[in-house]
C-alpha cells in the first residue's frame, strides 16, 4: 500500500519535508512577533521547554500514528480502533485536525501572499515602476486577492505532483535555500547599530515573566503551531515514512530543526526591531508593549530596509523572498491532509481532489479578505489556539489509553530493535498518556 500511495525516498527527504511543515511563518513570523510581545528572553525559555517536554511527544505520537495506519488521518486512527464508539472518535479527531489545516490554510495563504507582495516591491522601485511598487504593498482587495491566488496556485502546483516528486522534491530545494538566505541576513543585520541591544533582550530572560499565564499559553500555542500538530499533517507524513527508520530519531532531529530554526530567526528579527529603534523607529509604546503586534514584519521591517539606501532594496527582497519560501515549504503540507483523505477515502484522482480541495480553500480565503479585519484573526485564534492543542492533545489520548501498549512498542521496534530498552521507552508512553494530555488541557483551561 506505502508504495501505491507514495512514500519518502529517503531519510534526508523526510525531515527536509516535516522540517518544512515545521518550518514556516510561525517560527519565522510567528516566534520572533510572540518573543517580543512577551518579555523577549522569557518567552524564549519557555518556549524551548515547552517545545521538547510537550510538542515533541505529541510529535512522536502523530508520527506513531500515521505509520501504523499507512492511510490518511481518519483512516490510520480507525485502524487502532476496537469499537464503534472509538471509530467515531477516531474519524471526529482525525477529520478535526483536517478542517484545522484548511482553516489555518485559508489565512495562512494570505499573509504569504503579503510575504509574496513585499518580495515584488523592491524589484518594482528598482526598475523606475514607482506607482506599481506603491501598490503592492498597501492593503487593498485586488491586491490581496491576486497574491493570495498567486501562493495558492503554487501550492497547489507542487501538491498535484504527489509525494516524493512534489513534497519532497520541492522541500529540498525550499529548506537548503531558506537557510541560506536566514544566515546572511544575520550576519548583515549584526553588523548594524543597535543590532546588540536586540540581542541582549533576546538572550537575557527576566525569569519573574516565566509563569505568567498569558505568557505560558501563547508559547504552548507556538510550539504546536511550528509543529504542525494536531492538523493531522504529521499523521499524514508519518504514514509515508517508510519501516525501516527509526522514528524515535527523526522526531528528535525534525523538533531540533523546528526549533533551531524560530531561534535562529529570534537572532534575526529581534535585533532588526532594535536596529530600526536606533534609527528612529517607534517599537514599543510607553507601557512596554509592541506597537506592531503580528504586523511588525510588514510596518517595521520595510522602514529599516528603506533606511539603508540602495543596499536595503536587495536586503528587504531577500527577506520576504525567505518569508514567502518558508511559508510555502509550510502550506504545501497543510494541503496535503485534505487531499490525502479526499484520494483515499473517496477514490478521488489526487490532481482532480488537489485542485478542488485548493479552490475549496482559495474560496474560504476570499471570505475572510472580503472581511479582513475581524475574520483574519478569529479564524487565526480558532484554528491555532483551540483546535491545534485540542486535536493534539486528543492524539496523545488515543495513543495512551486505545492504542495498546504491545502495539505501539511493536511499532517503534521497526528501524529500531533496541528501542524497548532506551529510556524514550521508558518515559515516553506513560508521559503521553498522563502528563501530555494533563498538561495541555491545564493550560488550554486556563486561557479560557
Amino acid at each position: 500500500m506505502a508504495t501505491s500511495r507514495g512514500e519518502f525516498s529517503s531519510r534526508l527527504g523526510f525531515i527536509l519535508a516535516a522540517a518544512g511543515s515545521a518550518v514556516g511563518l510561525g517560527n519565522i513570523w510567528g516566534f520572533p512577533t510572540q518573543t517580543a510581545s512577551n518579555g523577549g528572553a522569557a518567552f524564549v525559555l519557555v518556549y524551548l521547554v515547552l517545545a521538547f517536554c510537550l510538542a515533541y511527544p505529541a510529535f512522536m505520537a502523530e508520527l506513531l500514528i500515521g505509520r501504523f495506519g499507512q492511510a490518511n488521518a481518519v483512516t490510520s486512527l480507525q485502524k487502532m480502533s476496537h469499537s464503534l464508539l472509538q471509530k467515531r472518535f477516531a474519524f471526529l479527531v482525525g477529520f478535526g485536525g483536517i478542517i484545522c489545516a484548511a482553516l489555518i490554510l485559508s489565512f495562512y495563504g494570505i499573509i504569504a501572499g503579503w510575504m509574496m507582495s513585499y518580495a515584488v516591491e523592491p524589484v518594482t522601485k528598482l526598475v523606475g515602476l514607482t506607482d506599481a511598487s506603491q501598490w503592492v504593498i498597501s492593503q487593498g482587495l485586488v491586491r490581496n486577492l491576486l497574491f493570495t491566488a498567486l501562493f495558492m496556485f503554487l501550492t497547489i502546483f507542487i501538491i498535484r505532483r504527489g509525494v516524493e516528486q512534489g513534497i519532497e522534491k520541492w522541500s529540498k530545494r525550499l529548506m537548503p535555500l531558506m537557510i541560506a538566505l536566514l544566515a546572511i541576513l544575520i550576519i548583515y543585520v549584526m553588523t548594524l547599530d543597535g543590532a546588540s541591544a536586540g540581542l541582549q533582550a533576546y538572550l537575557n530572560p527576566d525569569l519573574s515573566r516565566v509563569f505568567k499565564p498569558d505568557l505560558l499559553v501563547s508559547a504552548l500555542g507556538q510550539a504546536f503551531f511550528s509543529l504542525s500538530l494536531g492538523t493531522s499533517v504529521m499523521i499524514i507524513y508519518g504514514s509515508y515514512i517508510s519501516k525501516k527508520e527509526n522514528l524515535v530519531s527523526l522526531g528528535a532531529q525534525v523538533t531540533l530543526i523546528d526549533v533551531s530554526i524560530a531561534f535562529l530567526a529570534g537572532l534575526l528579527i529581534i535585533p532588526a526591531m532594535y536596529v530600526a529603534q536606533a534609527q528612529g523607529v517607534a517599537i514599543y509604546a510607553d507601557d512596554g508593549s509592541l506597537i506592531a503586534g503580528p504586523s511588525m514584519v510588514f510596518a517595521v521591517l520595510p522602514t529599516l530596509f528603506e533606511g539603508m539606501g540602495a543596499i536595503g532594496l536587495f536586503v528587504g527582497f531577500a527577506f520576504f523572498i525567505l518569508m514567502s519560501v518558508a511559508a510555502l515549504t509550510s502550506s504545501i503540507s497543510m494541503l496535503e491532509g485534505p487531499v490525502s483523505y479526499a484520494v483515499e477515502r473517496h477514490n478521488m484522482q489526487r490532481e482532480k481532489a488537489t485542485t478542488v480541495i485548493g479552490i475549496l480553500i482559495f474560496v474560504i480565503s476570499v471570505v475572510i479578505i472580503l472581511n479582513l479585519d475581524f475574520m483574519l484573526d478569529l479564524v487565526a485564534m480558532v484554528a491555532t489556539e483551540y483546535g491545534q492543542p485540542i486535536i493534539a492533545m486528543l492524539c496523545c489520548i488515543f495513543v495512551g489509553w486505545i492504542w495498546h501498549r504491545n502495539s505501539v512498542l511493536d511499532e517503534l521496534k521497526h528501524g529500531n530493535e533496541a528501542v524497548e530498552h532506551t529510556i524514550f521507552w521508558k518515559i515516553w508512553p506513560w508521559y503521553t498518556k498522563f502528563i501530555c494530555p494533563l498538561a495541555i488541557a491545564t493550560v488550554f483551561i486556563h486561557s479560557l
